[in-house]
């Protein structure tokens, strides 16, 4: 088997004295497609921030792309890291091609007298049809509903063809059918990108793509399981990370929560630290 995409080992995080993360192990390879499931404050920024190469490690070991964080240049690594973030910072009226563009060169904006390449733009071009943008492709920031912007920044993460990518909440905010729009797109990178590893963050497990093959679940800044979904995408999983009895369910690839019916009965806690 190739080297891991992403390879942590007992990891841990601290601020201000106070313990974030505690013996994190977590490997993701080529071509995986997992979720980061917990409930708020758990540590999932904190591990995803591992990830993108925007945070090191307290303790442990963090390997992005076989290059170990605290050795290597972060903002060289981040080039090879797409990252797909809804509170992208973005006030200037670029249009739905000049967003994507902006994915070459690592910025918000465009940078002054910089100009992409026949290359570049002819790619930006087919990962706006990609992502379904075809017919918006000038449409500018502003006037972008929030799951056209999602697609766009799915685009623009795509365009410096990484070999990770992350979305860190990536459908918050979108109504029904334009999460059902992004999710088309994110289940449609298994075809486009078959390399391509994803790690996508949420709360909530309506929200996970149908191609989602692994899942990684925390609770009070530890793993409390990892592996393949169809194995820790469980009742009783889900139920002991966020300390409230949830039957979780599965229909045509898709999973479903809701609040168990009947008689409320004990959940375990999740190790606390």
């Amino acid at each position: 088997m190739t080297s891991p995409v992403l390879a942590l080992r007992d990891v841990t995080f601290r601020r201000n004295g106070t313990q974030i993360l505690h013996g994190v192990d977590l490997t993701v390879h080529r071509g995986e497609h997992w979720a980061m499931l917990g409930p708020n404050g758990a540590g999932k920024s904190t591990l995803l921030g591992f990830c993108g190469a925007r945070t090191h490690p307290t303790s442990g070991t963090v390997e992005v792309l076989g290059r170990r964080l605290g050795r290597v240049d972060m903002q060289e690594l981040r080039r090879d890291i797409g990252h797909v973030d809804p509170r992208h910072p973005l006030r200037s009226p670029l249009t739905v091609t000049d967003v994507v563009l902006t994915g070459f060169t690592g910025t918000v904006d465009l940078p002054p007298r910089w100009s992409p390449t026949a290359a570049e733009r002819e790619r930006a071009a087919a990962l706006v049809d990609e992502v379904g943008l075809g017919p918006r492709d000038d449409a500018v920031w502003p006037t972008l509903s929030q799951g056209e912007r999602g697609r766009t920044l799915i685009a623009r993460a795509l365009a410096s063809d990484p070999r990770l990518l992350l979305l860190d909440e990536a459908t918050t905010g979108l109504d029904v059918a334009a999460r059902e729009q992004l999710l088309e797109s994110i289940d449609a990178l298994r075809r486009t990108a078959p390399d391509l590893a994803s790690i996508l963050v949420t709360h909530h497990l309506e929200e996970l793509p149908s191609t989602t093959d692994h899942v990684v679940v925390v609770a009070h800044g530890r793993i409390l399981r990892a592996g393949p979904v169809q194995e820790v995408l469980t009742t009783e999983t889900i139920s002991t990370a966020f300390e409230h009895p949830i039957e979780v369910a599965r229909t045509d690839g898709r999973w479903a929560a809701r609040a168990r019916r009947g008689p409320r009965t004990p959940v375990p806690a999740a190790a606390h630290p």
